[in-house]
């Protein structure tokens, strides 16, 4: 929540009417984003009144990644369901999203079928979406969508930081989740405005580079950086090669004749070298990251045996 005092009521009595007669014990984990209005007063009179309320206040506004990873690391439920504080997330489609987790998914996300938003926001979110959905091998259609559904053990594997949490279903596809999602409907936004802007859209494609490199050589960067870079010194040396019968054979003056030829020789070779450099750099990065945190490169998701008896 960052500056939602007008949604405070509404959302906490929407989300009551529909968890209390699912029988089940749960908890509101409210992450107040850095507000500057009344939302955390409204938040703290929550907390005194409802002890299946809690209230995390970061020191400012951290955006919306940091804000969802506070959230799942205050969470204590064995399912999380996450969603936006603007009522533009009808509460009632919470009980589709669990249902739907317990035919035995990790994660389930809500599909903004039927967009509300105007053309302008439509048109590059869809695109970013087809894009988001290639890149990572993750057939959904609605990556940005925050009303999403997971199992905590799924969301133990996954750090989030930059603006990342658009990318959740794919880097919990690189942990190994089953991955679904559900048709949602898009409420219009009453009142407020949209913390989105056009900005964004150069943010998310930097994201979007990132995640395709996490998710494909975050254990390997030698053979991205170690194939451009031979794809480089292999092109730098054909043609200082050419260059060179050229001269022994026709008595061409390489300088007059091809001066740029031989810088573009001379750039390729150099920056393939570099390259490859980079990506030993990479590797050795890679192996400190790894065993430093004592984390392995695999998702063990359950072990079956027979009980042992050991002496």
């Amino acid at each position: 929540m960052h500056n939602e005092e007008d949604h405070v009521p509404p959302l906490y009595e929407g989300l009551m009417s529909v968890m209390v007669p699912l029988g089940r014990t749960f908890e509101l984990v409210f992450v107040d984003d850095g507000s500057t209005d009344q939302t955390l007063a409204l938040l703290r009179d929550l907390v005194a009144r409802d002890n299946r309320v809690r209230v995390v206040k970061l020191r400012r506004n951290f955006g919306q990644t940091a804000a969802l990873g506070a959230g799942f690391d205050h969470a204590r439920g064995q399912v999380v369901v996450s969603m936006d504080a603007d009522l533009q997330h009808d509460p009632r489609e919470i009980p589709l999203l669990i249902a739907k987790l317990e035919e035995g998914y990790d994660l389930v996300s809500g599909w903004r079928q039927q967009r509300r938003d105007s053309l302008a926001r439509r048109i590059p979110s869809r695109a970013a979406n087809w894009l988001m959905a290639k890149l990572s091998g993750v057939p959904i259609h609605d990556f940005g969508g925050t009303f999403k559904a997971y199992r905590r053990e799924i969301l133990q594997e996954i750090r989030l930081y930059g603006e990342l949490h658009r990318f959740i279903p794919a880097l919990a596809s690189w942990e190994g989740a089953k991955i679904t999602e559900v048709p949602i409907t898009n409420i219009l936004r009453k009142q407020g405005k949209s913390h989105y802007g056009f900005g964004r859209t150069f943010r998310v494609l930097f994201d979007l580079i990132t995640v395709k490199f996490l998710i494909h050589y975050i254990t390997r960067p030698l053979h991205f950086f170690g194939l451009v870079g031979l794809v480089g010194i292999g092109a730098g040396f054909l043609i200082a090669f050419a260059l060179l019968l050229k001269k022994l054979f026709l008595g061409t003056h390489l300088f007059v004749a091809h001066g740029p030829l031989i810088l573009l020789a001379a750039v390729l070779f150099i920056s393939g070298v570099q390259l490859i450099g980079l990506g030993l750099v990479g590797e050795l990065l890679t192996r400190t990251y790894f065993e430093a945190r004592g984390k392995p490169v695999y998702s063990v998701d359950q072990v079956f045996e027979q009980p042992q008896t050991f002496l």
